[in-house]
């Protein structure tokens, strides 16, 4: 046996057990660290050839673990940009330079600039959200853009669909051709009429007005006219020249299924708006009138719904379990215009840590795979919350002091060896 080996060996207790009151003294330090994960110390032998006569003692190595998989838990905010994960994934976010990176700390708000920062400065990312539903790249960060509000401020868009049902009394008069508003004359027979409020190119309203007339059995003529066309509030409606000819006007006739009440299957389903509204495209809105109905009741206009909005300023943000993220107007309107994606990896708890509570992948962690909240793997959002440190302190006071001890124990280890030493010095004096 060599003493200086079992000195040796002391030394590396201490050592192993210096790592862990740090790993402690990390944890206890970010106990209150949105979304943090706690470190952990393993400890393993390293052992040294011995022959039966003489034990060779080795000594004990450690590796840092973190467990970055361990779900932390939920407390909610005021703040609605503020968000939690429920499940697996990672937000993504980015630096200064644009480099990616994933992090469960979602303690986001709205910078100077618009972006949607959280306690480290880093910048939430996701997919812009166009005329249609983002897709997600599954094995990549293309696509992905900070997230950024004061883009999408005073910015108006047309109306390009909507939707206005209703229910057309089926013992409703006939009225004949030449007095319907289809014809656009003077004194022309009104059965029932509702509007529907548009957007043009500019972001002005634009008021539609909808007349339904009953032209024969379980059949009726839709027709739409631009309000601010109508003279003297009436018929009939004219274009800018003045001429009826040149009046926005469009007309769909609908048929019925006696059996049903409902649109017969052989039944245009939708009327098309085509508007000249002094842009180079115009409007061209499509208004679905499939859940139209014909009972023998009065005349009952539905919920009508139609997309596009004024230019009016953002007074507020708020992001769904799904990871939509809706601008919503001083006005009332509201838009979507990001959708926020969650990656993940094979191995979550090999995620390299790095400053500012972030994780980047290694060749141990595995690819990184990116979808939508809610959809496979992933979890779900949860707005105005915060995920807490996964830290116990109670388990890491217990840690520090049985770091403690063993240290002290290690050293007691190191002063016999150096004893020992001793009466092998004063032996040759």
């Amino acid at each position: 046996m060599s003493i200086f080996g079992s000195m040796k060996t002391a030394v590396s207790g201490m050592n192993a057990q210096s790592n862990r009151l740090s790993t402690v003294g990390d944890n206890i330090a970010n106990s209150s660290t949105v979304g943090y994960k706690r470190a952990s110390t393993a400890f393993s032998s390293l052992v040294l050839p011995s022959t039966s006569g003489s034990y060779t003692s080795g000594g004990v190595q450690t590796n840092v673990r973190y467990s970055i998989s361990e779900q932390g838990g939920i407390s909610y905010t005021t703040s609605s940009t503020d968000l939690a994960i429920q499940g697996e994934g990672f937000f993504i976010v980015s630096d200064q330079a644009g480099t990616p990176v994933l992090t469960r700390a979602g303690s986001f708000q709205k910078n100077s600039e618009g972006y949607l920062v959280n306690a480290a400065g880093y910048q939430l990312m996701g997919y812009p959200y166009g005329s249609n539903p983002p897709a997600a790249v599954v094995n990549g960060f293309n696509g992905l853009e900070a997230i950024n509000i004061n883009d999408f401020g005073m910015v108006s868009s047309p109306s390009t669909y909507g939707s206005f049902p209703a229910n057309l009394d089926r013992d409703a008069e006939t009225v004949p051709a030449g007095s319907r508003p289809s014809d656009n004359v003077a004194g022309a027979t009104i059965t029932n009429k509702s509007s529907l409020t548009g957007y043009d190119h500019a972001g002005a309203k634009v008021l539609y007005d909808f007349y339904y007339t009953k032209t024969d059995d379980n059949t009726w003529e839709v027709t739409v006219y631009r309000q601010d066309q109508a003279t003297n509030g009436g018929f009939p409606y004219v274009g800018a020249d003045g001429d009826p000819d040149s009046a926005t006007k469009s007309t769909v006739t609908l048929e019925f299924d006696p059996d049903t009440n409902k649109l017969a299957t052989t039944s245009p389903t939708s009327i098309n708006i085509t508007d000249d509204d002094g842009s180079l495209e115009g409007l061209n809105i499509e208004i679905d009138l499939s859940d139209m109905t014909q009972f023998a009741t009065d005349f009952t206009p539905g919920k009508g719904i139609i997309n596009g909005n004024a230019p009016s300023p953002i007074t507020d943000v708020e992001i769904g379990a799904d990871g939509l993220v809706t601008a919503v107007y001083q006005d009332g309107g509201r838009r979507a215009i990001y959708q926020v994606a969650l990656a993940t990896v094979p191995a979550i708890d090999k995620l390299l840590p790095q400053n500012g509570n972030v994780y980047v992948p290694t060749n141990e962690s595995g690819v990184v795979t990116i979808g939508f909240p809610q959809e496979g793997v992933f979890g779900q959002i949860y707005s105005g919350a915060l995920e807490s440190s996964n830290v116990d302190i109670a388990s890491e006071l217990t840690e520090m002091i049985e770091a403690q001890r063993i240290y002290t124990a290690n050293s007691k280890v190191f002063q016999t060896g150096s004893d020992l030493m001793d009466v092998l010095i004063n032996l040759k004096r």
